[in-house]
């Protein structure tokens, strides 16, 4: 077995990483198991309450924010590889039948599947499809404000099935697609790493007044670490497109070429665009948040109304392109192995 001094073995990684997606794919984020994420949370605030108190000026407030980026990314990695090499000891050496063996491989398992939001992305933005299709739009708007950042209480039919395709979207790039490109970077530990930059990006990574400069660092790493995956996500949408009734996987390519960038985010446009090009619809335009208005430029051609079967559809697309991905990324960790 993998000694605990030495990194985890690829082939190790390639099972870990397939048996985690099963989990997450199974079970999701079940309430009553531990979720790294809220600990994560739980820094971040801490950290912001502290270091705004050095805070007095823009500049200050960029450096306070960049030590916060810095520190919850750097320890969400550090505490994530001692606790991985912490399990392996129980691992290695062991019977792989032994109680150790299938207490550390399993925590192991379910600590990489927190990484993961397959299941919880579908679930939610299903529940969202379900409450339309039942005709309930009350519930649809209430269960929608979950997932989304905009005010729903103004949504029509239409207005909440854009707004769950744009989250189905953007987060499988968030919430698949990214962790599974940073564990074959890196493993675990740079998986759980990105899990931090995109909490950090959540809670302190808005363009308003409290965050403007606060939060620079953290939106412009969650860019970064983006970068790649919001693109991978894109392509795994026009293939997905190829084999869904009444998709256009020719339109998904060209929308996402010619609209990708139509977005305040230079990633959450690509994954958008593509499925906007795929239904047929258009995606963007005017929000409301906060009692605001906020226009965004229109994403796709809009030849095909917005309808709940347009949503059940883009569902369909999103979990096609994310197990699509999870095989991808499971081939190419055991390939480097």
């Amino acid at each position: 077995m993998t000694p605990v001094t030495q990194p985890m073995s690829g082939a190790l990684e390639a099972s870990l990483l397939a048996m985690a997606c099963m989990v997450d794919y199974a079970i999701g984020d079940p309430r009553w198991l531990p979720h790294p994420v809220r600990l994560i949370g739980r820094a971040i605030s801490g950290g912001e309450s502290l270091l705004r108190t050095f805070a007095k000026s823009p500049s200050s407030e960029r450096v306070s924010g960049a030590v916060l980026t810095i520190a919850v990314v750097g320890l969400a990695c550090f505490f994530t590889m001692l606790l991985q090499n912490a399990l392996l000891s129980l691992v290695a050496g062991a019977d792989p039948f032994s109680v150790p063996a299938i207490f550390g491989f399993g925590s192991l398992i379910l600590l990489a599947a927190t990484t993961l939001a397959l299941r919880g992305l579908n679930d939610a933005a299903a529940v969202v499809i379900t409450d339309l299709e039942e005709g309930n739009l009350e519930k649809a708007r209430h269960d929608l404000s979950m997932i989304v950042g905009r005010d729903t209480a103004p949504l029509s039919e239409s207005g909440c099935t854009k707004a769950a395709i744009e989250t189905v979207a953007e987060n499988l790039s968030d919430g698949v697609i990214a962790p599974l490109f940073w564990f074959v970077i890196g493993g675990l530990p740079l998986a759980m790493a990105y899990k931090a930059v995109n909490t950090l990006d959540s809670m302190i990574g808005h363009r308003n007044e409290r965050y403007r400069h606060f939060g620079w660092a953290a939106a412009r790493l969650d860019d970064l670490a983006n970068l790649i995956p919001a693109r991978i996500a894109g392509w795994l949408i026009v293939i997905s497109s190829l084999t869904t009734t009444g998709a256009s996987a020719r339109a998904a390519w060209r929308i996402m070429w010619r609209d990708g960038r139509n977005h305040p985010s230079p990633n959450s446009g690509v994954p958008e665009a593509a499925m906007a090009g795929a239904l047929g619809v258009q995606l963007g335009g005017p929000s409301t948040y906060g009692g605001m208005i906020v226009t965004k430029p229109t994403i796709g051609d809009g030849t095909r109304p917005l309808t709940k079967e347009t949503g059940r559809r883009a569902l369909g697309i999103m979990k096609r392109a994310a197990l699509l991905g999870m095989l991808l990324a499971i081939g190419a960790k055991w390939g480097l192995s």
